[in-house]
C-alpha cells in the first residue's frame, strides 16, 4: 500500500489509484504475467491507533467485535476496549499488522523537494532528521518559512543586519536588550542564522543559543562559547554541539542555557555578552569543499 503523507497528522485525504511495478497504472483484464501493484489510502488514519492516535506497530490487538488498539494503549486502559468494553490485549490482528508492515508513504515534506520514501511507522523517527523541514525566520514580524537553505538567503535578503555578523572561529560582541528577547546572527553572506535568547524571570536572565536548521545529517554543526561579565567577574557556557531549532520558543528552557543573577545584572535593561562559535571539523571541511566548487564554476 502506497499513501502519499501531507503535512498534516490528521485527516490527510487521498486519491485511491493503482499502479503496476513498472509504474503505469493497471487496467482491468490487461496482460499477462504477475505484477506488483500499489494502492492509495483514502486516509492514513486509518493506520492510526484510533486511541492515542499514534502510528501503529505490531502487536496489534482486538478485541472480539474487531475494535483495534496497540499494546500500549492496551496496558493502559487495562485490558478493555474502549468501544464496547470487551477484553483486549490478547487476539492479534494479524491483518492489520501485515497492512501496516506493506504501508508505505512519501515524506510529508516531499512538495517542499524530499523525495524519500518509507514505512509509515518510520514516519515519526524519518521527519525529526529531515532535511527538509520547514523552518521559520527569526524575525520580528515575519511569517516566512522555508526550507533552512532558503530561509538564510530570506534572512538575508530581507532582514540583513552587517552588525550582527559572525565568523567562526571569532569572538563577535553580542548586545542584546532585554525587551527584544532575540538577537538573530549571521554567518557572513546568506550563511546559517544563530540566534541569541533572553528570558527575564524572578531568578535572573535565561539566555540560549540555537541554531535555525533541521536536525539532519549533513546540515552544518556548530560549537560555542557563551560569556557575560559584570565589574572583575565573568561567566560563560561552552557547548561542544550547538542545539538546532526550527522556530523560535519563548518558554523557560530546561537545559543549555546560561543563568545571569539578578545581582550580576544590576540596573542594566540589556546584556552585553561576547560569543565565539566554531563549526565542526566535519562540517568545514565540507563547507571549504562546497566553497572550493563555488568557484570552480564561476
Amino acid at each position: 500500500m502506497v499513501g502519499e503523507a501531507s503535512s498534516s497528522r490528521r485527516k490527510r485525504q487521498r486519491v485511491p489509484s493503482v499502479a503496476t511495478e513498472g509504474g503505469g497504472e493497471a487496467e482491468n483484464g490487461g496482460g499477462g504475467g504477475d505484477v506488483t501493484r500499489s494502492v492509495t489510502l483514502f486516509e492514513l488514519d486509518l493506520l492510526d491507533c484510533p486511541v492515542c492516535c499514534h502510528a501503529l506497530t505490531a502487536p496489534i490487538f482486538q478485541c472480539d467485535n474487531g475494535h483495534i488498539a496497540c499494546s500500549s494503549c492496551c496496558t493502559k486502559m487495562r485490558n478493555q476496549c474502549p468501544v464496547c468494553t470487551l477484553p483486549v490485549g490478547n487476539v492479534r490482528s494479524r491483518i492489520m499488522e501485515k497492512i501496516v508492515e506493506a504501508a508505505i508513504v512519501q515524506c510529508p515534506n516531499a512538495k517542499h523537494g524530499c523525495t524519500e520514501k518509507f514505512s509509515y511507522v518510520k514516519e515519526s523517527d524519518h521527519e525529526k532528521k529531515c532535511s527538509f523541514v520547514l523552518c521559520h525566520c527569526p524575525a520580528p514580524n515575519c511569517n516566512y518559512s522555508g526550507v533552512y537553505k532558503d530561509l538564510y538567503a530570506h534572512y538575508y535578503a530581507k532582514h540583513d543586519d552587517s552588525w550582527n555578523q559572525f565568523k567562526c572561529g571569532s569572538y563577535t560582541s553580542a548586545w542584546l536588550l532585554l525587551s527584544d528577547k532575540v538577537l538573530v546572527l549571521q554567518e557572513s553572506g546568506d550563511g546559517p542564522l544563530v540566534v541569541v535568547q533572553c528570558l527575564k524571570e524572578p531568578q535572573g536572565v535565561y539566555v540560549t543559543v540555537n541554531c535555525i536548521a533541521p536536525n539532519a545529517p549533513g546540515v552544518g554543526k556548530f560549537s560555542y562559547i557563551l560569556s557575560y561579565s559584570y565589574g572583575h567577574e565573568t561567566i560563560l557556557i561552552e557547548k561542544g554541539e550547538m542545539d538546532r531549532i526550527q522556530k523560535l520558543s519563548f518558554q523557560i528552557p530546561e537545559k543549555s542555557f546560561l543563568l545571569v543573577p539578578n545581582y550580576f545584572q544590576g540596573t542594566r535593561d540589556y546584556l552585553k555578552m561576547k560569543i565565539c562559535i566554531r563549526r565542526l571539523k566535519k562540517d568545514e571541511e565540507k563547507a571549504d569543499e562546497e566553497e572550493e566548487e563555488d568557484d570552480e564554476e564561476e
